[in-house]
Order: C-alpha cells, then sequence, then structure tokens
C-alpha cells in the first residue's frame, strides 16, 4: 500500500463532507408549526 493511503482516503472524506455541508445550509429548515392551542 502507498504511504499516503489513510490521508488521501481522509482528504476525499473532507472533500465530500464539506460538499454536502454546503448544500446542506442552501435547503430552508421547514419547521412544523404547533397550534397556540394544544387540544387541537
Amino acid at each position: 500500500m502507498a504511504d499516503n493511503y489513510l490521508e488521501y482516503h481522509r482528504e476525499d472524506y473532507e472533500r465530500k463532507k464539506a460538499a454536502w455541508l454546503k448544500k446542506k445550509r442552501h435547503c430552508p429548515h421547514r419547521s412544523i408549526e404547533k397550534p397556540e392551542d394544544e387540544a387541537l
């Protein structure tokens, strides 16, 4: 195995994670609005 095998995979993981987080931030959060009267 190459000496930088783990480093390469770590860098690849970090790149994919950063892309996923960037994509995730652009999606608006949809929160469930609770009615004021909780009996409903």
